[in-house]
């Protein structure tokens, strides 16, 4: 499993990031070595970046670049982190998260609901808090949620899912809001399981890089209107709502 760190803005997030992931996993056989940072042509460069982009392809390039990245590296998942989160669940964090993505599709796979190979095709933790997609908040007394889609801040892709549904689709969206709702409902309808963990919990501070950018989000949520019309149509808002609350809870694990 290869865990990019997308940097942009204030190289510190990720710095912090990567560091709270490595002491959480020591052990290279834990993926400590796979956390990475991707410096996605920042105009403030991160200090030891794994690679730095000659140009900056926004979220949704950089999650096509790094889908085909991982690949070539071997991997057969990629966890792709926003720089603004942290952990609330104590280490170890990478590694739990592999396990516990891997017994969630063993899981299912026994009750007839999995994935080709009972495989999980999207995993992300909760979230603390998220104003924009209910399904995501934590809910302590589950073990984990069944849903359509999943918010991008903290994607956990199994990488044979994601070419199956045909990757990450952002050709015409690099900015990359929409990429992620599409690319796992795609992964949904396809018979992939797309689940929340809610025994691994993030805090995300939203639009921390985004609004340091002058203009971008008004641009970026211009993009996703017309990306979403195109895909869902024109009520996509309220079929993305009806989704949202699409999930069946899973007490035991």
């Amino acid at each position: 499993m290869a865990t990019v760190i997308l940097h942009y803005g204030d190289p510190a997030l990720a710095a912090t990031l990567a560091d709270s992931l490595r002491r959480a996993d020591p052990d290279p056989v834990n993926h400590a070595e796979r956390v990475l940072v991707l410096d996605n042509a920042a105009p403030r460069p991160a200090t030891g970046a794994w690679r730095r982009l000659p140009d900056n392809l926004f979220w949704g390039g950089a999650l096509a670049y790094c889908l085909d990245a991982a690949r070539d590296m071997g991997c057969t998942h990629l966890w792709f982190l926003n720089n603004d989160i942290s952990f609330e669940t104590r280490p170890p964090l990478v590694a739990r998260a592999a396990l516990r993505m891997a017994r969630m599709g063993a899981a299912l796979a026994a009750r007839g609901l999995g994935g080709p190979a009972g495989r999980v095709g999207v995993y992300a933790p909760a979230v603390d808090r998220n104003p924009y997609h209910p399904q995501m908040v934590r809910d302590a007394r589950i073990q984990y949620r069944r849903v359509a889609l999943v918010d991008g801040i903290a994607p956990l892709m199994d990488l044979e899912c994601a070419r199956e549904v045909g990757g990450a689709d952002c050709a015409d969206n690099p900015r990359g809001y929409g990429v992620d709702v599409w690319l796992s409902l795609r992964a949904h309808r396809a018979g992939w399981p797309v689940v929340v963990d809610h025994q691994l919990v993030v805090r995300h501070r939203y639009h921390t890089t985004a609004r340091s950018v002058d203009g971008f989000m008004d641009a970026a949520a211009r993009a996703e209107h017309d990306y979403m019309t195109r895909r869902l149509g024109p009520a996509w808002r309220d079929e993305v709502a009806r989704l949202q609350h699409q999930w069946t809870d899973e007490t035991t694990l």
